[in-house]
């Protein structure tokens, strides 16, 4: 470990890509902090079911031996997938077919969170820790925070995601918009409040897909379901269309004319979501951006090379960059931590574009007439 020899490191954003990054660091001997902005553990356990796939998020698991909690906290018949059309019904049901858990077994984000927090040494993530700004101090980076605090660091992880703020320090690159406009909503209690919808689901996934629209509905081990709309739309549609996305009346207006002849089951979701829809504008980083390595600073996980969702990879990425940075910061082989971080870079990009691209065909695949066809003949 001579290259991270008395070196702070400081990692920012704990998502399961920091908290990778940090478990990694800290079992190997590093002297590691990870920065976040939520108020507490449990602010960010929001969003649906991750799948962790056998050559990248579950390895990184396996590196950082944290496999038995994982076995532990994992949902079996989570990967359960239906695919139905606007009239919810089924047009292919994987119940019967050969499981598939062990390549890539299902797990809420909270109960892996908890896993990657639990591993850690107490106090290494200091919540509260809203980034605002980095500067240079001697030979340290200086990283301000809102609550007016402040930190020193040797070396700096950018792993704050989608809207990186640490981003821009690296490089000037932005994404592009891919056309595809994700609505999400939350409701729980499903089997109570959904009951159609829960039934049809039946602990697993549903893949809504029709008129070149998906509607993407996930379990959740609490009871609980995420539901995920896309369209094409305009890139400036969220802000110029005038919904209030907290009122479910006007959200389901919304979905009522732009799902126009999709069964009245749908509409349950919309009506028993918690208020607070969220908009997401999917974007993605060009597939061939690249940048001049720096000494001491880097960046993994969506800062890196956020992509659309409909993958199933932004997670697993995440972590088998952090896996992979690791590696590279741990080699003594390197001269110098410019050279590990150059080395990480370099694969990690070339590996982010090829899966960006897939990604990419996807999202278009998707929303295209015969997407139903096309998503079957690729899983089955």
């Amino acid at each position: 470990m001579n290259l991270l020899k008395n070196k702070k490191i400081a990692v920012v954003g704990g998502g399961p890509g920091g908290l990778t990054m940090a478990r990694l660091l800290q079992m190997n001997g590093a002297d590691v902090k990870v920065y976040e902005r939520g108020a507490h553990k449990h602010a960010r356990m929001q969003g649906a079911t991750l799948d962790l796939h056998e050559e990248s998020g579950l390895k990184a698991l396996k590196e950082a031996g944290l496999m038995d909690a994982f076995w532990k906290n994992y949902r079996p018949g989570a990967d359960r997938l239906r695919i139905v059309d606007k009239n919810a019904d089924v047009v292919y049901d994987d119940a019967n077919e050969k499981e598939n858990e062990q390549s890539r077994p299902e797990i809420d984000r909270g109960p892996l969170q908890n896993i990657l927090l639990d591993s850690l040494a107490p106090d290494t993530v200091v919540w509260n820790s809203h980034f605002l700004s980095l500067s240079k101090q001697d030979d340290f980076w200086k990283l301000d925070f809102k609550n007016g605090n402040s930190a020193l660091a040797d070396i700096v992880i950018a792993a704050d995601g989608a809207n990186s703020k640490l981003r821009p320090y690296i490089t000037s690159i932005r994404p592009f918009f891919a056309g595809i406009t994700i609505v999400e909503g939350t409701v729980y209690h499903s089997e109570m409040k959904t009951p159609n919808i829960h039934k049809l689901l039946n602990g697993g996934k549903i893949f809504a897909l029709d008129d070149e629209k998906t509607l993407i509905v996930s379990s959740k081990g609490d009871g609980s379901l995420v539901f995920y709309t896309g369209n094409k739309t305009r890139e400036n549609w969220v802000r110029d269309c005038g919904i209030d996305f907290a009122d479910n009346a006007q959200v389901l207006t919304w979905f009522k004319k732009e799902y126009l002849g999709w069964n009245g089951a749908w509409d349950e979701l919309f009506e028993n979501a918690v208020s607070n829809f969220t908009p997401r504008p999917q974007y993605c980083m060009p597939l061939d951006q690249t940048w001049e390595s720096l000494p001491n600073l880097t960046m993994l996980g969506d800062a890196a090379h956020l992509m659309p969702p409909y993958a199933g990879e932004g997670v697993n990425m995440a972590m088998v960059d952090a896996l992979e940075l690791s590696q590279c910061l741990l080699n003594d082989d390197f001269i110098n931590i410019h050279s590990a971080i150059a080395s990480y870079e370099k694969q990690m990009l070339e590996r982010s574009s090829e899966t960006a691209k897939q990604t990419l065909e996807s999202t278009e695949a998707l929303h295209s007439p015969g997407a139903s066809e096309w998503l079957i003949s690729l899983i089955s």
